[in-house]
């Protein structure tokens, strides 16, 4: 084997696997499926408010307990110790642990009040238990995500008990390790606080809604939507990915769940086009990573970011709009040029379906959706509240319509249920962790301590701030799942950003973008290197690659903060308009001066005049004083370069003797 074949096989981490398979024996099936179905039906019976509706009164706190033991039980049941077990069986101490597990949830559950109302006696069934779901949560932890964000926990576990010998800004007060724990598994700001509600009660509604989606032939209708509308063109294979992907990507909002969806199609389908390995997988990088930034799902991160800003997840939805149409533009756009650069044309004609055939046999796909908006935006409804509806929506579809072989059966139902509960307790094991890093902020000072450095840092300059604030997200982010990365940044850095009088939102949602390109940039990029496993592809080059297409979700989050237009908060319609227009067409000419190509193969110093004067058409008029000149400037420099280019591509067509296009 060569080489670059070894290199293009990438060790990929535990945990990272979107879709846990149920396990061959029979007994671990039947556990590991009834624990997974009981996981799936609680989260979506308080989506559905059926325990109210029966009467059933109870603290939120008592809920995730039980959830939470479930969900610590069934890891240890499908996920051995070692990820290179080749049986893939729990062995006799994962039964255990498992059972331990599951009866301190039963037991926090039953009696959560009374442990709470000796919490300052440091009751001893509340320290044990504390203990136990500590534990047990760090180790499941490292089976479902691998050590990085264990890694997190640990150290600042550690610094919580030494942190009080630290002189200087990140000096914190002391603590005693038992108190502590007791504070982390049981207090509302530690284990059982937002994270893990938001985690257990509006993550598993919307992984069901997905699921149903995937199994009643939705994303394949979404892949054949996105190969009818862009396979006529130039580059066809390319664009497909980008449309499939932001399609598929806001409803999963799971990265690496998104590029093995829908990788296994379009990057194929580019390297027989012509795409270098590198540049299909990073495409597809790109355009999945891009998923959970595009409104209306977004993934689990935007109803969390709704709740951290006490707004509807509506606002949040609308606030993202516009950057991610520019994130998605830009990535179109490149892909676009590229194609036209390297002479790649578009996908057979035989392999393309009819638009109209397409709609026909699957446009009741969109009644999920409309479903869900209007459920969201029109009747308020909480968002966990709005994917039951869209789930429904999604089953009276699925049982009627047939679309690619696939049709909703009450066994596929079963099954999605079961895929819910399973793919969720992958991200209670997240949310706990943060709850986990969350209390320990709070118990000790250690966040306000890091806001105060920061803004030293900053020195009172925002813009330098931001900077810093970019690096560490990025830096912060590498390695962690997407729940993971917001919440540590959510705690670590927007107060930084708020304090110096960045609007809370365009805080939450700078930490949002810069943290998720942590997931396309070298070392540790995650989306880059799963994308590259499917190409046999480098994952490095292809990493970089990624980084280039990207490029505006490293831009864009400083130009909104600048700018609340950009984040639809602007009162003036004009200012609104003024502003998309100007940022739409600087991501058209610096894409042109990245890829090289406008009318025709630019030169560098072409490519660099591009660059600058798309660069100075994306600065917001808000940004300064002499902003609209710069805008200004940079029209006439874009106007200047596009025009030299038009002619010269003229001439040298003229010059082969061959009419112009």
């Amino acid at each position: 084997m060569a080489d670059s074949e070894r290199t293009a096989e990438p060790v990929i981490q535990p945990g990272l696997d979107p879709e846990p398979e149920l396990p061959a024996r029979p007994a671990v099936r039947i556990v590991s499926a009834t624990l997974g179905a009981l996981i799936a039906f609680a989260g979506l019976a308080w989506g559905a408010n059926l325990y109210r509706m029966v009467g059933w009164n109870f603290l939120a706190e008592q809920f995730l307990a039980a959830v939470l033991g479930m969900a610590i039980a069934v890891v240890f049941v499908i996920r051995p110790l070692r990820r290179d077990d080749p049986t893939g069986n729990p062995a006799w101490y994962d039964w255990v642990l498992a059972a331990i597990a599951l009866a301190n949830g039963l037991y926090v559950a039953v009696e959560y009040p009374n442990i709470l109302s000796t919490f300052f006696n440091l009751p001893l069934d509340g320290l044990i238990a504390a203990w136990i779901f500590f534990l047990l949560v760090i180790e499941g932890l490292r089976r479902t995500s691998g050590w990085s964000l264990v890694i997190v926990v640990l150290a600042f576990t550690a610094y919580a008990l030494v942190g009080h010998l630290v002189g200087g800004d990140l000096q914190t007060r002391e603590v005693e390790l038992n108190r502590m724990i007791l504070y982390l598994g049981v207090d509302t700001s530690g284990l059982f606080g937002l994270v893990l509600l938001v985690g257990v009660t509006v993550v598993i509604p919307f992984v069901f809604f997905g699921q149903l989606l995937s199994s009643s032939g939705g994303a394949a209708f979404f892949n054949d939507i996105s190969l009818a509308l862009m396979g006529r063109f130039r580059g066809g294979g390319a664009k497909i990915s980008v449309l499939a992907s932001s399609l598929f990507g806001s409803i999963n909002g799971i990265v690496v769940s998104n590029i093995l969806a829908t990788g296994v199609i379009t990057i194929p389908m580019m390297k027989k086009a012509g795409f270098r390995p590198e540049k299909a997988a990073a495409i597809e990088a790109s355009s999945s990573n891009g998923g959970q930034l595009m409104p209306p799902v977004m993934g689990a991160v935007a109803f969390l970011m709704a709740d951290f800003l006490q707004i509807s997840y509506a606002d949040v939805a609308i606030a993202a709009l516009v950057p991610s149409l520019l994130y998605y533009l830009a990535l179109f756009i490149q892909v676009d040029l590229e194609a036209a650069k390297d002479g790649i044309m578009r996908v057979p004609a035989a392999q393309i379906p009819r638009l109209l055939k397409v709609f026909a046999r699957g446009s009741a796909f969109f009644l999920p959706f409309a479903v869900l908006i209007y459920a969201l935006f029109w009747q308020n409804r909480e968002a966990e509240n709005a994917a039951v509806f869209a789930s429904i929506a999604v089953m009276l579809v699925g049982f009627v319509l047939s679309y690619s072989g696939s049709r909703l059966t009450i066994r596929e139902v079963w099954n999605c249920i079961v895929r819910t509960g399973l793919s969720s307790a992958d991200i209670i094991m997240i949310a706990a962790a943060a709850g986990f890093i969350m209390g320990i902020l709070q118990y000790t000072g250690l966040g306000f301590a890091l806001t105060l450095l920061l803004v030293k840092l900053g020195s009172g300059n925002v813009f330098l701030l931001l900077v810093i604030a970019a690096v560490m997200c990025i830096i912060l982010g590498m390695g962690m799942p997407t729940l993971g990365v917001y919440v540590l940044l959510a705690v670590l850095i927007a107060p930084a950003l708020i304090e110096v009088g960045i609007s809370p939102l365009a805080a939450h949602m700078f930490i949002l973008y810069l943290g998720m390109m942590s997931f396309v940039t070298p070392p540790v990029a995650i989306a880059a290197f799963f994308a590259a496993t499917l190409a046999k592809a480098d994952p490095m080059k292809t990493g970089w690659a990624a980084m280039r297409f990207s490029w505006p979700a490293y831009i864009v989050p400083f130009l909104f903060v600048f700018s609340p237009s950009l984040l639809l908060q602007s009162t003036s319609p004009l200012g609104i308009a003024v502003s998309l227009a100007t940022a739409a067409a600087g991501v058209w000419i610096v894409s042109a001066g990245m890829i090289g190509f406008g009318f025709r193969h630019m030169t560098p110093t072409t490519r660099m005049a591009a660059i600058i004067g798309g660069g100075l058409l994306l600065l917001p008029p808000e940004f300064a004083p002499w902003a609209p000149y710069a805008n200004i400037a940079g029209v006439l420099i874009a106007a200047g370069v596009l025009t030299m280019e038009f002619l010269a591509r003229k001439r040298n067509v003229a010059s082969r003797g061959a009419p112009a296009e």
